[in-house]
């Protein structure tokens, strides 16, 4: 009797072992027979002496993934039923949360949604990742988009196309804040505006590639100028005042309207306090430096360069608008003129021809009578 007891002992051990390798052979079993055999294997722990417990190492590991796979699809599931306010309040919080981790306040996020409200908060995130990849802080880019809220419809291929052509002007790394802040139509004026000021710069003004960057960071106005004002500007700093291409660029000289660069260099010329210089460089006096003329204030300029009263400056500058409306005038007279030359010159062209055409009638007139003569005879 205890020796059938022992074998029925071993025959409860080598059912886990079977079973086991069954599982081994064929993978695709299903999930009863691994209940079965861990059923099993409590009955073997059972017929050993133990109690009937289930062990942690025995359960499979796929029993363990599948709540929470159940768990991925119930999440999913639930994303696909939200509705389409719930889905943009949730894009709302995420562009908000990327705004407060690039430094913005929430006073500034606040404002930045009201400009367009019907905007695409994404299209807002992504339009203010390319400015802060430029190298702005978000304060000058808060400016510049609440001066121009057309910034925000650009497409972002479009900004990220010009955002490149800026930095091979030199324009990246922190240089842009005060371009955006003075001229933000940057980003949505024509590539070809741009290249024509880049151009007229480089090919007339014959400035170097490290001082058209320097002007168009320091005098980002110029890129809104018309062309021909433009190169007229140089040409009157050039010629008329004797400033040199550097001096040009330092005094930031092309920012200024050419109405108040005429007004003191001319004022300052006929006190006497201003040369133009020869053809070597040289004057008689002293000039004052551009700054000083150009970058002060009128009240300054009048105390410290020009040494006047605001009086004497008043008369001045409508005596020189009086006398640049009679040149306008005189040219315009002047070309009136020719025109009026031309047209006498014309009237008097076509006389000579109409009285060429009567005397060669004539004269025909003449051949036939004394070829009838002959013709008689």
């Amino acid at each position: 009797m205890a020796a059938f007891s022992r074998q029925v002992r071993d025959w409860h051990c080598l059912i886990p072992l079977t079973w086991a390798c069954i599982t081994r052979q064929i993978p695709h079993l299903g999930e009863q027979r691994r209940t079965t055999a861990s059923f099993l294997r409590k009955l073997t722990t059972a017929s050993n002496g133990g109690i009937i417990e289930e062990s942690s190492c025995i359960r499979s590991n796929n029993s363990v993934q599948e709540p929470e796979c159940r768990k991925n699809r119930v999440q999913c599931l639930l994303e696909e039923q939200r509705t389409p306010v719930e889905q943009r309040s949730l894009e709302l919080e995420r562009v908000i949360s990327s705004l407060q981790d690039m430094g913005f306040s929430n006073a500034h996020i606040n404002e930045l949604l009201s400009v367009q409200p019907d905007a695409n908060p994404q299209q807002l995130l992504d339009i203010i990742s390319e400015f802060i990849l430029l190298g702005l802080n978000p304060e000058p880019v808060f400016v510049a988009l609440k001066k121009s809220p057309q910034l925000l419809k650009l497409p972002i291929r479009q900004m990220r196309k010009r955002s490149s052509y800026l930095r091979k002007l030199g324009l990246g790394e922190g240089k842009l804040k005060r371009v955006l802040y003075c001229c933000p139509e940057i980003f949505t004026m024509r590539q070809q505006d741009i290249d024509g000021t880049v151009r007229l710069l480089k090919e007339k003004c014959l400035f170097t590639v490290q001082q058209v960057t320097r002007i168009l960071h320091s005098c980002p106005f110029v890129l809104r100028e018309d062309l021909g004002q433009l190169e007229y500007k140089f040409q009157y700093a050039y010629f008329r005042m004797g400033i040199t291409h550097p001096d040009i660029v330092k005094s930031e000289y092309l920012q200024y309207p050419l109405n108040k660069i005429k007004q003191r260099h001319i004022y300052l010329e006929r006190l006497g306090r201003y040369q133009t210089p020869d053809k070597k460089g040289q004057t008689q006096i002293l000039n004052p430096w551009v700054k000083n003329i150009l970058r002060v204030s009128e009240a300054e300029f009048l105390a410290r360069t020009a040494c006047t009263s605001v009086e004497e400056f008043e008369v001045f500058k409508k005596l020189l608008a009086r006398e640049e409306e009679e040149s306008e005038s005189g040219t315009s007279d002047g070309k009136r003129a020719s025109l009026d030359e031309d047209e006498e010159d014309e009237d008097d062209e076509e006389d000579e021809d109409d009285e060429e055409d009567e005397d060669d009638e004539e004269d025909e007139d003449e051949e036939e009578e004394e070829d009838d003569e002959e013709e008689q005879l």
